[in-house]
């Protein structure tokens, strides 16, 4: 598949000015900006990654189409590209909504004409029930007692930060970001601001607050450097390490001393602070060995990855791979279920001032309603 970026990279300002400006220069233009404006705390957001893909789809069929010609029947084109890669309603709709934003900028820079993005605009999004596109699957609580069987098969820093979500109902990412500095201790309950969150572009503040079983969870990362992440991958190697070491049962003496087979430039690094994907990824590896697959699947002692892979062949790994999929959970599960137990036991404004929701309709979304209460309603009503 031929790449539109050494081409925008080859693309003169000067032609951008012509009158007779192609989809393709319109979509250049485009990205040098995208590339300077969704960034955060100096790196590319998933909003720049997520114009990538629709700006290559665009250039692919409409490239050299002048751009004054790229109409609603243009974006329905593109629009069937999405539908035919299998993506969900809400997806086609979101990258509908990113094809029509690139025009619409392109329009405030005098690039084309105004009538562009007002055609664009009256193709209304894929409704649901009137379409046959897939539905994406809510994210729902996890349920606590699949949490507790996880949490022995999780390194010490990840088990922490998994119980820290728990009990405060923070975002993944403000878990991953916390910093001494960051919390205020100065009264009983303390209160953590995230240096970055992701509503701070609509200018709300974020507050978290830590109670006493958190803060107990929290203290011992807490002596190091202020502006340090408190959980780090490096630390978190460091201690496996230590660990591995000291299961070790082979005298000093004989084989490889702690240290000497490690490689002087290795490929790959721990970094020193976990991000979203990370996290979310050890908790995933925690959940294989938490619920593994039955026999004949199971990959057993002694066996290399290579055998277990020739025994149970393609179908086996499809199943496996089904398996793990029905069987694993995300962070991003946690505060769904803080926000359903808080919702619970004190109602949806306390579930909406503890999220850090503008509004109750967001935490709708992540509280699941208690039914029971409707249950026991019916049964007094008859």
């Amino acid at each position: 598949m031929p790449s539109i970026w050494p081409l925008i990279a080859n693309l003169s300002a000067s032609r951008l000015r012509d009158d007779r400006i192609t989809v393709v220069e319109v979509l250049a233009a485009f990205w040098r900006f995208a590339k300077s404006y969704y960034v955060k705390n100096g790196k590319p957001t998933n909003e720049q990654d997520a114009f990538r893909l629709v700006i290559r789809d665009i250039r692919l069929l409409y490239g050299t189409t002048p751009a004054e010609e790229f109409g609603p029947k243009a974006l329905k084109a593109v629009r069937q590209k999405w539908i035919d890669r299998g993506q969900s309603r809400p997806t086609v709709n979101k990258n509908m909504r990113r094809l029509t934003r690139i025009f619409k900028w392109a329009v405030s820079e005098e690039l084309i004409p105004a009538h562009v993005h007002q055609a664009l605009a009256t193709v209304p999004g894929l409704k649901k029930g009137r379409c046959d596109l897939p539905e994406p699957d809510p994210i729902l609580p996890v349920p606590e007692a699949t949490v507790n069987q996880t949490l022995p098969h999780l390194p010490k820093i990840i088990r922490d930060m998994v119980l820290l979500q728990s009990k405060t109902g923070m975002r993944p990412s403000e878990v991953c970001i916390l910093r001494p500095a960051d919390i205020d201790r100065s009264a009983d309950i303390w209160v953590y601001r995230p240096e970055s969150h992701k509503t701070e572009h609509h200018e709300r503040s974020r507050l978290v607050f830590i109670g006493p079983a958190a803060q107990k969870l929290l203290l011992p990362y807490l002596s190091r450097a202020a502006k340090l992440p408190c959980f780090s991958p490096q630390e978190n190697m460091t201690k496996f390490l230590m660990e591995k070491q000291a299961r070790r049962t082979t005298p000093l003496s004989c084989g490889n001393r702690p240290g000497t087979n490690r490689k002087k430039r290795p490929k790959k690094k721990p970094r020193d602070q976990y991000d979203t994907n990370s996290y979310r990824q050890a908790i995933h590896r925690a959940c294989d060995r938490a619920f593994p697959p039955p026999e004949p699947l199971a990959r057993r002692s002694k066996e290399t990855h290579q055998q277990w892979f020739e025994r149970i062949g393609p179908e086996g790994v499809k199943k496996v791979k089904q398996w793990q999929s029905e069987h694993r959970w995300s962070p991003n599960q946690l505060r769904h279920s803080a926000a359903t137990t808080i919702r619970k036991q004190f109602g949806l404004e306390a579930a909406q001032v503890v999220l850090g929701h503008a509004a109750a309709d967001v935490t709708q979304v992540y509280a699941e309603r208690d039914l029971e209460k409707a249950r026991a309603v019916i049964r007094e009503i008859g």
